[in-house]
């Protein structure tokens, strides 16, 4: 782990596709089907989303593999997304802290609780499906909700951050708001610590992405008002709202046209 954080897929760990397994519908009776390729410095998580099999329903995701994995992810803040390519549907970054053996009737996994974040990237960010530089998501810990098959879990004890055994990016219909071919080009997935900005670059509960430039600005702006807002001055704003306030209370009707 370097100082500002644990590299755990790209950048100084290269992408390796027999760190990751298929996980689709395909196990309920679905026909959706997911690919990961990996070249040393993008992971591309790609395939075709069929929600016409189970009646509007579908996911396609790729996990981890290797039972006994773990990550400590003790110390850090959150997860840093870079997405090199994307084509602008909504996808969704999962992690598990618990995993249990298959069932031994039938040999599918059984089901525990997911720790998930929805995110998508504008279309706007994209020329030709190919981002203006990548596009950073900061997922801090408490932004990620956990889901018990597919349903929120407002009891649900906290991701154990010293024993990560699972991390999976889906595709999922949405109830039926997406479906066909899907592609998503990871740059890396990193633990670090709080980034610079206090917020993702783009995170679906605002209005768009932010860019870094904007956001210093902005930032700058701020500091520079709170210095100059010295108690002298709050005092003698105060006293020239107080006159506003009482000249427009006692002024003629007549005077106010």
């Amino acid at each position: 782990m370097s100082e500002t954080g644990l590299a755990l897929f790209g950048g100084l760990r290269p992408w390796d596709s027999s760190d990751w397994t298929a996980s689709d519908d395909r196990v309920r009776g679905g026909e959706s089907q997911s690919y990961l390729e990996c070249s040393d410095t993008v992971g591309r998580f790609h395939g075709e989303l069929d929600i016409k099999t189970l009646g509007g329903a579908g996911f396609a995701s790729q996990r981890t593999v290797g039972e006994e994995s773990t990550w400590n992810l003790s110390g850090l803040d959150g997860i840093m997304l870079k997405i090199a390519e994307s084509d602008g549907k909504r996808y969704t970054f999962i992690l598990k802290d618990d995993l249990l053996p298959r069932n031994p009737e039938n040999g599918r996994e059984q089901s525990t609780t997911s720790y998930e974040y929805d995110f998508e990237i504008s279309e706007k960010d994209f020329i030709g499906g190919k981002a203006k530089g990548d596009t950073s998501i900061f997922v801090p810990w408490h932004k990620l909700k956990p889901t018990y098959r597919g349903k929120v879990q407002k009891d649900a004890h906290p991701l154990n951050l010293s024993s990560v055994k699972r991390i999976s990016i889906m595709m999922r219909s949405f109830f039926g708001d997406q479906e066909g071919p899907f592609s998503l080009s990871i740059r890396s997935i990193e633990a670090v610590k709080s980034p610079e900005f206090t917020h993702s670059k783009y995170d679906i509960e605002k209005s768009g992405p932010i860019s870094m430039e904007h956001e210093s600005k902005w930032s700058s702006r701020i500091t520079t008002l709170k210095q100059s807002l010295t108690p002298r001055r709050l005092c003698g704003l105060a006293l020239a709202i107080v006159a506003i306030c009482y000249l427009q209370a006692y002024t003629p009707h007549c005077l106010r046209r």
